[in-house]
């Protein structure tokens, strides 16, 4: 690395992070000493050289010494194959994932490039390099974008999806490198567990009943180890989807039908009930309890006759789950319907999030009030948090935009330690004055009528809103205002690449939920620095600034020009969570009387915002501790922790 690099890496960073990047820094020449060599051979020595270096790590040869050749061939293989060469500072973050790092890359700075050191020099050990992400696509994406790379060196790459069936899944775990997301590599994880529990007890039909089929005679589990796993986008699975266990539900019994009855009449008494009067409903905890006069009403009301054998006591709960549904569950916003199913929609990622569902009866008390099927909640067959299931690997990395704030929880949960690498040019991003408005209306006129202005000089904008329903809000008043445009969200999945590829073009308007945040790279078409780069319009804070610094990082990548602009309403959705109702209250009723708002500064939003943040985080810290505990009972009195969930 040049002196000027060590020069910025001094002033950027101290402590413990320059001291790691000083260690790794003297190994990006000796990477480079072999690129002379390696650019005189053919493909097919290449490849020798790949088998010679497997056959060394095979041999028990620690990896470290291989790690020099190693990635002078994957940057040879990537100048070949992709005409992508690594930057240094990429190597320096391959360096970093195979030391036990959350690397903390700026957007734009090519991670899925850098993921393909380590994902190499793990494979050659012959036990399954992993690398899980957020969702289908990108798994998809990243794998058939680098598998060139990969294959020019002899290694095999296979990718899990969530439609493949158990054949498929155990060719893709056989490959050197498999690509996946996190929810499915837990779900496979699982499922291999009820196989061997269903061997050991002589059971050969219970794997069968658990994955809806018969044949469990013969089946083979799809995993063979947990040996090293690299976690993109880290932040958002190690942290956000922490508080989701992923649970295999188990054979419904009788009782469970019953419930199903009890959900639908709870969904159609539901709005009988008065806020205040029937019931306290807490904003901040998004929680509902009835009061005397509520639970008075529940008993009086006419019932089905199989709610005889059901105490009041959870004829109450049914109550006053779907009442908390009501209020704080909205179609377009946390889920969708397809196919008389409801999905999910995931908050952080704007996606769709197959096969998840809420715990506790949600997810019932919701189909129940959108009158789509109600699936029976019958308790739990496996089950197992996102926290544990990476701990279970040997080895574990992972890379991010956004980790610097969540550092702490990192290394406490993890044992990971973040280490932000330098970018690759100087990041020219700027950010523009917040706009704050007395409510939701004035704020989405002001968007339209700053649109409207950037739109007619050609510069290509990427509006972000929180939920499908809000950039359908936004889609008609810019179609109102003539101002052509593409929609991207969870109903556009189809079209999601193509709107992505052209989102950079002159003149381009794309209005998107958090789908465009993670993981998109909006490449500027030529003509589109001179005009100022991509405009980035964010409409609405999140609960988590990790979700607003990954919009705002579409723009102004690999020292490519940007604007960003925040913009807020006094009747936002984080004030009412993150304040609670009163407070919310009162800045609403001043925004009724006043468009734009000089006397409220952003800081406020902030400030409702890390109340959120550390909400979640002692979340997170309760369920830890649950699963630990829960584990030390299971394993006192001899069961699978993972399998008797309901004992």
């Amino acid at each position: 690395m040049s002196g000027q690099m060590t020069t910025r890496l001094q002033a950027i960073f101290g402590g413990p992070v320059q001291r790691r990047l000083a260690r790794w820094t003297p190994l990006l020449p000796r990477i480079a000493a072999f690129e002379p060599q390696l650019q005189q051979q053919s493909d097919s020595e290449l490849r020798k050289r790949s088998l010679s270096l497997r056959y060394r790590a095979k041999s028990r040869e620690p990896l470290d010494r291989l790690l020099c050749e190693a990635f002078a061939l994957v940057r040879e293989a990537g100048r070949r194959r992709l005409n992508m060469r690594h930057f240094d500072v990429q190597l320096l973050g391959g360096v970093a994932l195979c030391n036990s790092s959350i690397a903390e890359m700026q957007t734009g700075e090519g991670k899925t490039l850098t993921a393909t050191l380590p994902l190499y020099l793990y494979a050659l050990v012959g036990r399954g390099a992993h690398l899980a992400t957020v969702n289908d696509y990108l798994a998809r994406r990243d794998a058939d974008w680098m598998r060139p790379i990969f294959e020019l060196l002899g290694m095999s790459v296979g990718v899990i999806e969530s439609q493949m069936t158990q054949d498929q899944r155990r060719d893709a775990y056989a490959c050197d490198i498999t690509y996946g997301t996190a929810k499915e590599f837990g779900f496979d994880f699982l499922r291999d567990r009820l196989l061997e529990r269903s061997r050991r007890e002589g059971d050969v039909d219970l794997f069968g009943r658990m994955l809806g089929h018969t044949r469990a005679q013969g089946e083979q589990p799809v995993q063979r180890g947990h040996y090293f796993c690299l976690v993109d986008e880290a932040d958002s699975i190690l942290i956000d989807e922490a508080r989701t266990p992923l649970i295999i539900s188990a054979v419904p019994t009788e009782r469970e039908r019953i419930a199903v009855q009890c959900f639908q009449w709870a969904a159609r008494v539901a709005q009988e009930f008065v806020e205040d009067d029937d019931y306290e409903y807490d904003h901040i905890k998004r929680t509902v309890e009835l009061s005397f006069d509520g639970r008075h009403k529940t008993r009086n009301l006419p019932k089905p006759e199989a709610l005889d054998t059901v105490g009041m006591y959870h004829i109450y709960e049914y109550v006053e789950r779907a009442i908390k549904v009501n209020k704080s569950f909205t179609l377009d916003r946390q889920y969708v319907i397809r196919d008389d199913e409801i999905v999910i929609v995931d908050e952080f990622t704007g996606r769709l999030s197959e096969g998840r569902k809420w715990r506790e009866g949600i997810h019932q008390a919701v189909e129940a009030k959108e009158g789509v099927t109600v699936t029976v909640d019958a308790g739990q067959a496996a089950r197992v948090t996102v926290q544990d299931f990476f701990h279970r690997y040997e080895r574990l990395a992972g890379m991010t935009g956004t980790a610097a704030t969540s550092a702490r929880e990192l290394k406490k949960i993890y044992e990971l330690v973040v280490v932000p690498i330098p970018t690759n040019r100087p990041a020219i991003r700027q950010r523009l004055a917040d706009g704050i408005y007395g409510n939701s209306q004035a704020r989405w006129e002001a968007v339209v009528d700053e649109v409207v202005a950037l739109h007619a000089t050609g510069r290509p904008v990427l509006i972000g809103t929180r939920s499908i329903d809000k950039s359908e809000i936004l889609s008609s008043l810019l179609a109102a205002a003539g101002v052509e445009h593409r929609v991207l969200n969870a109903h556009q999945i189809a079209a999601e690449a193509e709107i992505v590829a052209r989102a950079g073009e002159v003149g381009r308007v794309t209005v998107s939920t958090n789908m465009a945040g993670r993981g998109t790279d909006i490449k500027l078409a030529p003509g589109v620095p001179e005009l100022g780069g991509l405009h980035v319009i964010c409409t609405e804070m999140h609960d988590s600034a990790r979700i607003d610094r990954q919009l705002i990082g579409r723009c102004g990548r690999q020292g490519d020009p940007g604007t960003y602009r925040q913009y807020l309403a006094l009747d936002d959705d984080i004030l009412l969570a993150g304040l609670g109702a009163k407070a919310a209250r009162r800045f609403e009723e001043q925004g009724r009387a006043q468009a734009e708002v000089t006397s409220v500064s952003a800081n406020l939003f902030r400030k409702a915002q890390r109340r959120i943040e550390r909400r979640h985080y002692r979340d997170r810290r309760v369920l830890m501790y649950y699963e630990k505990e829960r584990k030390k009972v299971h394993e006192r009195m001899g069961q699978d922790p993972y399998l008797d969930a309901t004992n």
